[in-house]
């Protein structure tokens, strides 16, 4: 039962959007996507077209061990590879449509300047304290080994090839001297464990008040709660808040060089940095805490390996800093599979988004990923399935219902949106179900239902189709204009409901309808609504939306996978 307060019609909400920051050392592939890009990009439009201020940011994760390693593969420093990312991201980001207020990156001097001082108000808060502790070092390579410079077993469900930071399988994070039988990525040998000075982050401070917080929170989604809970319940570890390398931010401190802040620590504080860095690059310095102080509902969404992070490390962090808004909710996404197996970077068993986007027109993966989004459980892209739900939902189904209702009309009617008679009854019930229609789904909207969304719009489209075959306008215009020119209206009415509902998901398409039926600007300027076009409103020439795709292309794409 889903306990969030009903959606308040009347007042403007102030809504902050924080996305998963992805790491700069390689290209973004679906999983990242349905995890968190694309139900944060539905989530934002929604709240801009109901008239709601929206701030939705994020950035590349540029620091860390993730990058060093991948410029030791290629043969470049650390900032080449995090720019040539950065610089990827962003051009998927424009073609996808996914629309951030500010992506930016943690490598700026405002990020460096806020972790700093993040990291110094909690020292100074009593939350933070140094400790000596035992750190592998490779005795082959000469230096420590960062976390994800080391592997091993995970101690909790045994699984191989585990990072030192964190068990993909599992979701607990790690610390390297938990591993079983751990050994140096980079030449295999079986680390020495040596003393070293840093700083850790007091999370035992905060366990009794995330346990109180977090018992409030039951709009969260079950797993997200459970998860949270559960982790709770074992007890919290302080943790480490600084590491052993040179690519990242410096200490605020005299007397630890060679040492800088844990990259898992600095990255959450990317969410107020990037607050910090689009009010100013907007000249209104101040005008961040609007998104972080008083009634603003803070959401942030990731995938399920980052939960821990949004839902006890972030917050315990933002307790200790004090006077800042907690996340109100985390709508966390199950993981995406590819073709039935569990995707793998490392052995290209991935869709990579770049790919795609060269290939292919955004809206149809926004729709698959949108009906099939992994909200609740893990779910599975396969080529054959997204051709198929192209081919027989968004080209039949949806784009068939608008091309032949906007094609007829525009070339029976002189290119004008026609004069209707009186509505019968199975006219204005379909009418009065689109109203309804809209309704629900800006309830499942506000609620972060987008799966259940989706397929209610869906619903309403093909009861238009059934509409049509019933009224058949094209087989009566020649025996009955006036009966044709209403049915034709209504399904122009309809297809203006269908247009706005689905703007969160597909906007290009959307925009494009919105120009067809006649109207000027910018889709969401016309607000939650649906704009009903005026008999006589000038319509312009209508072009297909969708391209039916070749059922081979199936075969074709997956024989990519895993080579």
């Amino acid at each position: 039962m889903d306990t969030r307060p009903p959606i308040n019609q009347e007042m403007s909400e102030r809504i902050f959007i924080g996305v998963a920051w992805p790491y700069a050392n390689g290209p973004l592939h679906l999983g990242h996507i349905a995890g968190a890009y694309l139900p944060a990009d539905i989530f934002a439009r929604y709240h801009r077209v109901k008239g709601n201020e929206v701030l939705m940011v994020s950035g590349s994760d540029e620091h860390g061990t993730p990058i060093t390693i991948t410029a030791e593969q290629e043969g470049k420093t650390p900032e080449e590879i995090a720019d040539k990312y950065h610089q990827q991201f962003l051009d998927s980001w424009q073609k996808l449509g996914i629309s951030f207020d500010l992506f930016t990156h943690t490598n700026t001097a405002n990020h460096a300047e806020v972790s700093r001082e993040i990291f110094s108000k909690l020292l100074d808060n009593g939350y933070i304290y140094q400790a000596t502790v035992s750190q592998p070092f490779c005795p082959n390579c000469e230096r420590f080994l960062p976390d994800r410079y080391i592997e091993g077993t995970c101690p909790y469900c045994h699984t191989p090839r585990t990072r030192g930071d964190q068990c993909d399988e599992c979701g607990k994070p790690l610390n390297a001297a938990d591993l079983i039988d751990p050994h140096c990525r980079h030449c295999n040998t079986t680390p020495q464990f040596k003393d070293s000075e840093h700083f850790f982050l007091k999370l035992t401070a905060f366990e009794d008040k995330l346990i109180n917080w977090v018992k409030k929170q039951t709009h969260w989604r079950a797993d997200v709660l459970n998860f949270t809970q559960h982790y709770l319940e074992e007890g919290l570890k302080d943790r480490a808040i600084t590491r052993d390398i040179e690519w990242g931010i410096p200490l605020p401190l005299d007397g630890f060089d060679g040492k800088c802040l844990y990259v898992w620590f600095e990255a959450v504080i990317g969410y107020l940095s990037a607050s910090k860095e689009w009010a100013k690059s907007n000249e209104h310095n101040d005008h961040w805490r609007s998104f972080w102080e008083g009634d603003t509902k803070s959401y942030y969404f990731i995938g399920k390996d980052n939960i821990v992070f949004h839902s006890i490390i972030w917050p315990a962090m933002l307790m200790g800093y004090g006077d800042l808004n907690l996340p109100y909710d985390i709508p966390a996404n199950e993981f995406l599979t590819i073709e039935g197996k569990r995707l793998s970077t490392s052995r290209n068993w991935a869709v990579w988004l770049p790919d795609y986007l060269s290939r292919y027109d955004p809206d149809p993966l926004r729709y698959l990923l949108s009906i099939n989004m992994p909200e609740s459980g893990d779910t599975d892209f396969s080529w054959r399935e997204f051709i198929r739900r192209n081919n027989n939902e968004l080209v039949a189904t949806y784009g068939n219902l608008v091309n032949r209702v906007l094609t007829f009309v525009y070339r029976r009617f002189d290119g004008c949106v026609p004069e209707h008679g009186e509505l019968d009854s199975s006219s204005q019930i379909l009418l009065d179900n689109a109203k309804s229609t809209l309704t629900k789904v800006d309830d499942l909207l506000y609620h972060c239902h987008f799966k259940e969304a989706m397929r209610t719009t869906m619903s309403l489209a093909q009861e238009v189709n059934r509409y049509l075959d019933e009224k058949s306008p094209w087989k009566i215009i020649k025996e009955d204009q006036q009966a044709a020119a209403t049915s034709l209206y209504v399904a122009l009415c309809l297809i203006s409901y269908l247009k706005t509902i689905l703007y969160p998901f597909l906007p290009f398409s959307s925009q494009k309808i919105h120009g067809y039926l006649g109207f000027s600007g910018k889709i969401e300027d016309c607000g939650w609504q649906a704009v009903l076009p005026a008999p006589g409103q000038k319509l312009l020439p209508p072009e297909p939306l969708f391209s039916k795709l070749d059922e081979k292309l199936a075969d074709e794409e997956s024989s990519h996978l895993g080579k």
